[in-house]
């Protein structure tokens, strides 16, 4: 499937992958302090735990030394017993805190995690359409995954071991410092030399570590968009192109992964061999002052023991720095996300909408145009009104506007110019929830979630019971259908509704409808997908729901809105004409041409059928 063209940014502050600036520091990871918060307890356990392994490992050292200067050196068995059963404790109290360390850690790691991702799909589900036509589906998942596991590595691994291994690198300063002066301003004299190659591969570490969560997310969307179509691959017999597209992603991502892998690689290899190289010629320095008598065998053991720790936590950090490099890249993706600012705003202080009433729809003066193309009006000079009760159907080409108008309604974007106005209050003053209350829609390609056919229905209405769900689907002709199911009501109908046929997903769209018992109606094509007989059923409930309420019916076939009330003729985004079928027929134009075409063919078709 082609993939579009990467659209312009429209302010909502996540910018495209190819297109983002690299950050310059870790003041994203900043923003996870406030998921630490509520856990002061474990992140306090787990300091304890980590300063106390960290002194320990600290520790050894010293015991070290008595072992060579007291037990070995003066042949002294007692002492040498009594060496070794002070490191032996000083090993169990080792393996306690560190279990301690990993197990908080680890839990503050997935618990972080876990709240992290439910605020950013929290702060997803509130962007209106507008946000997902400059932001792919993928993108977002792959934010939603793969950045949150990046972070969740940090958070219960990375940091830990940064922090401990930062305790043990200044412990181990201090303690080489107290052994031999000497040979502790010698090695840091190499900490430039270390340091340098750390700077410079870390910088390639980020950035390409950034490019590889970006090319994540490119096969994440190849994923997402060729499941999605999969009738439309298959269909077209496209199923080895896609095989070659998503193979084509696949490598790219792994050719990042691996100048990623590279760079990281050298990075830890040439801290390894400047630190262990420079470690060895201390340790020739050191045998010297041994032999001469300037320190003692057991001096030089602890001493190499804490430059070999010094050495190693030098080396894990410079490990860990390009972990927190990836973190960084991840929270910045997410910190965009977590920032997106809905281009829909909440009143500050929101008009209530007046009490239960049918419901009345004025739309004056409306143009608008779609973010992805400002240029093209959709609706320009748009001017509707709809009584309480009354049928309003909207007929017209394809690309007239029709939809647009239901969208509006449902504040899913703001016009430009105008005003749109539900029971004489402007949508943009009312609350989005309280609004989008006393709306139900019926769409033309009804959507399905993976669950059962009776949690599909209730979505019109969660707390609705057993007996109002049964009620619903009865009302929308669904009810003889789905007791044939194999688990009636608690039948799951697959990812998307894919177990269930097109007409049948359709009345199940119209009995969330009618569960919702909302006083505005928005049907948009309710009945294309039904077959005669089932849209003859349905537009006999649909007729039934409709008295009483405001109802805007969105029809290519006319002989669907026959006994509209009014019908209301759109094109190329204003209203050309309105009045009963009788009267648009009598007027002559658009109306007139569509029923002439309709109705001429519905006759040869019928004469065909009957030859």
């Amino acid at each position: 499937m082609l993939t579009p063209r990467r659209k312009p940014d429209t302010g909502n502050g996540l910018s495209q992958a190819n297109e983002r600036q690299k950050s310059r520091n870790f003041a994203d990871l900043r923003r996870l302090a406030p998921y630490l918060a509520p856990y002061k307890l474990q992140v306090a356990g787990a300091l304890v735990a980590l300063v106390v392994a960290a002194g320990t490992v600290l520790g050894l050292g010293a015991g070290l030394r008595a072992l060579v200067d007291q037990g070995l050196s003066q042949g002294d068995a007692g002492l040498l017993d009594h060496a070794l059963i002070a490191l032996v404790a000083i090993v169990v109290v080792l393996a306690f805190a560190s279990y301690g360390r990993f197990f908080l850690v680890s839990w503050l790691g997935e618990r972080v995690v876990a709240d992290l991702r439910r605020d950013v799909f929290s702060r997803v589900l509130v962007q209106p359409p507008a946000f997902f036509e400059t932001v792919r589906t993928g993108e977002v998942l792959s934010r939603l995954t793969t950045d949150t596991s990046v972070l969740q590595t940090v958070v219960g691994s990375s940091l830990s071991v940064a922090l401990r291994n930062l305790l043990l690198l200044m412990g181990g300063t201090v303690m080489l410092a107290v052994t031999s002066p000497k040979l502790t301003a010698i090695v840091f004299l190499l900490v430039p030399v270390v340091l340098v190659p750390i700077i410079v591969f870390g910088r390639r570490v980020r950035r390409l570590s950034r490019l590889s969560q970006d090319r994540i997310a490119d096969v994440g969307h190849r994923i997402d968009e060729t499941l999605n179509g999969m009738a439309t691959v298959q269909a077209f017999a496209q199923e080895a192109a896609e095989t070659r597209r998503f193979g084509g992603a696949v490598e790219e991502a792994f050719d990042v992964a691996v100048l990623r892998i590279r760079a990281r690689a050298m990075l830890t290899a040439t801290v390894i061999l400047l630190v262990f190289g420079g470690i060895s010629g201390v340790l020739w320095m050191g045998g010297h002052d041994v032999l001469s008598g300037r320190i003692s065998g057991g001096d030089l053991a602890a001493f190499v023991f804490y430059a070999v720790i010094v050495a190693g936590s030098v080396g894990a950090i410079s490990e860990v720095y390009g972990d927190l490099q990836r973190a960084a890249g991840a929270a910045e993706r997410l910190v965009e996300l977590l920032n997106a600012q809905p281009a829909i705003a909440a009143p500050a202080e929101p008009v209530d909408l007046p009490g239960p009433l049918p419901g009345a729809v004025t739309m004056e003066g409306v143009r608008f145009a779609y973010p992805a193309h400002p240029e093209t009006a959709i609706l320009d000079g748009f001017d509707l009104t709809a009584a309480p009760g009354e049928t309003v159907a909207l007929v017209g080409p394809s690309g007239a506007g029709k939809s647009t108008v239901f969208r509006l309604l449902l504040r899913f974007y703001d016009p430009e110019q105008g005003r749109v106005l539900v029971d004489g209050v402007d949508v943009r003053q009312a609350r989005v929830d309280t609004l989008r209350g006393r709306l139900a829609l019926v769409p033309q390609e009804p959507v399905m979630f993976g669950t059962s056919v009776a949690d599909n229905i209730r979505y019109g209405r969660p707390e609705a019971s057993d007996a109002e769900v049964r009620a619903a689907a009865e009302a929308a002709f669904a009810l003889d259908f789905i007791e044939r199911l194999p688990e009636g009501f608690a039948t799951f109908v697959g990812e998307r509704g894919i177990r269930l046929s097109t007409g049948q997903r359709q009345r199940i769209a119209i009995a969330r409808a009618i569960l919702r018992d909302a006083p505005i109606l928005l049907l948009d094509e309710a009945t294309s997908a039904l077959d005669a007989e089932s849209e003859q059923m349905v537009q006999l409930a649909l007729d039934k729901l409709m008295v009483g309420r405001t109802t805007l019916v969105i029809a290519h076939r006319l002989a669907t809105v026959l006994k509209a009330d009014r019908i209301v003729v759109v094109d190329d985004g204003r209203i050309v004409a309105s009045g009963t079928h009788q009267e648009l027929v009598t007027q002559g134009g658009l109306y007139a041409r569509l029923a002439d075409l309709q109705f001429d063919l519905g006759r040869e078709a019928a004469a065909a059928a009957s030859a």
